[in-house]
């Protein structure tokens, strides 16, 4: 009767194992694949892992938990440096800010539940679920890029720049394209795992996941963009002012003065200053300080770029933006930021009530609006994204074919010494990789660097480091097929995989 007791409990806990032990060690693991590891590999062993285990998944609801497992641990491990910023820097008491942090990685977990879900509803072989199951999981990917603003921060395709030969579909098809060359590839290789002796069914999975190997090499080869003009060295300003004492009072001549030596000192005929870097407003600057600057920039023959907060009258309120400015240029032309990031730089509507818990400073900005042109440095056409906008890389090309050179300025130091900083920079290269231009950074705390555009990090600072970076910029023009046609190549092809996969569970 003992041993008659125990063999539903073993079978129960291999299906908890297998279900959802498996799923979730595969999904924290994924993270190994991101900056500041580049293991890039391993997110298609990962993925690989999860399409095995859904194809023992007996319900579409089995496949949605174990979907939930993968994306539970993927988004534990890799976005849970939330929490540093909620209860760091946002004053979020310890176990609200835990709460918060779950209950965020969960939300985003149901997005490949999601795709679980719909490969056992709609696909019941274990090859047609193995398909639909990669199409599946890019479709979820690129809804979970813009439902309720978007979140695409660790996109598979992301895990692939700059060396993955799979990191050669990004000038073609973007991030989402190459995150489904990832899960195809993944796909492929559990087919072949899957398949129970040697056949032709296998050799041909074999063959087809050497040659999307060999198809992503052969494409980084390709020249999409060519340069327009000599190369010009770029100054990168890295403060490092730490947040906690940002806005302090007593702190703000130092900060001031800092930044004046550093711009002063730079030896470049570009000079770029992170997001927000000086704790005041752009009007509320010493009107002699930036009087200085102008003089100084004129003098010296530089362009300077300044993140700052701008604030513009508007009937009886008040706008703030956050603004690149160019200093330098006739009536202080601007960037503002038009992707906000929810709960820090605005509150959506019913969430007033954060305001109460979180103590961040400017969290209450205004959007800028339609597409704004790009700024010139140095007569270099300049596509601005500040902080987490360039995570967007259908926004980004909107700059496109006008700006030579990209341009980042952030502020990570809200995420305290977490692999926020380094995931944030893989972003950065993967943007490169699809416009074909370099990408430079420069952020408060880093990871402050220069990126050509085959999305390699040519020279970077040390993270928590005062400091300048210069290094030779080269401007590029011409079209990458992405900056084209953006995201719908990629989800058509989402689309025929989905649909091919549903149209063999029909035949079936």
């Amino acid at each position: 009767m003992q041993a008659a007791g125990a063999a539903p409990r073993l079978a129960a806990a291999r299906v908890i194992a297998l279900g959802l032990g498996v799923p979730g060690v595969a999904g924290a693991a994924s993270v190994f694949g991101f900056a500041p590891f580049y293991a890039w590999p391993v997110p298609i062993l990962a993925v690989a892992a999860l399409l095995l285990v859904w194809t023992h998944s007996l319900t579409p609801r089995q496949a949605a938990l174990s979907g939930f497992a993968f994306g539970l641990g993927y988004f534990l491990a890799g976005v849970s440096w939330v929490y540093v910023s909620l209860h760091d820097f946002g004053s979020m008491p310890a176990p609200l800010a835990a709460l918060a942090t779950f209950l965020f990685c969960a939300y985003l977990a149901f997005f490949p539940a999601g795709a679980g879900w719909a490969a056992a509803r709609f696909a019941r072989s274990k090859g047609a679920r193995i398909a639909l199951g990669a199409a599946s999981l890019v479709l979820f990917e690129w809804l979970r890029g813009w439902l309720f603003t978007g979140f695409p921060w660790l996109n598979l395709g992301t895990s692939q720049a700059p060396a993955s030969p799979l990191a050669g579909f990004a000038p073609i098809l973007g991030a989402y394209g190459t995150s489904l060359a990832v899960t195809a590839a993944a796909a492929m290789l559990a087919g072949a795992i899957a398949s129970r002796a040697w056949s032709r069914g296998r050799a041909i999975l074999v063959a087809g996941l050497v040659g999307i190997f060999l198809a992503g090499g052969v494409a980084r080869e390709i020249a999409w963009t060519r340069p327009a003009g000599p190369a010009v060295p770029m100054a990168l300003l890295q403060g490092n002012v730490a947040q906690e004492i940002k806005w302090r009072e007593e702190v703000r001549p130092r900060i001031l003065e800092d930044y004046r030596r550093m711009i002063v000192a730079a030896n470049a005929p570009v000079v770029i200053i992170p997001e927000t870097a000086l704790p005041a407003l752009l009007d509320q600057l010493p009107p002699d300080y930036v009087a200085g600057l102008r003089e100084h920039a004129r003098a010296a023959g530089k362009h300077i770029l300044l993140g700052t907060v701008e604030r513009n009258p508007r009937g009886g309120e008040i706008d703030y933006y956050n603004s690149v400015v160019s200093l330098t240029e006739p009536g202080m032309p601007s960037y503002r930021k038009r992707h906000l990031v929810p709960f820090g730089e605005f509150i959506p509507p019913g969430f007033g009530w954060i305001l109460a818990v979180l103590r961040i400073p400017m969290s209450d900005f205004a959007r800028g609006t339609g597409r704004e042109p790009p700024l010139t440095a140095a007569g270099i056409p300049l596509g601005i994204a500040i902080c987490y906008e360039d995570i967007f890389g259908e926004e980004v090309i909107e700059t496109l074919p006008a700006a030579q050179v990209l341009v980042n300025v952030s502020n990570d130091a809200w995420f305290g010494r977490s692999l926020a900083a380094e995931q944030h920079l893989q972003a950065s290269q993967m943007r490169a990789l699809e416009a074909g231009r370099w990408m430079v950074r420069s952020t408060n705390t880093g990871v402050t660097a220069a990126i050509d555009p085959l999305g390699r990090v040519v020279s970077r600072l040390p993270q928590f480091t005062a400091g300048t970076l210069v290094e030779k910029v080269e401007p590029r023009t011409g079209m990458t097929p992405y900056a084209r046609f953006g995201n719908l190549p990629a989800l058509l092809l989402v689309a025929a995989l989905g649909a091919a996969a549903v149209a063999r569970r029909r035949r079936g």
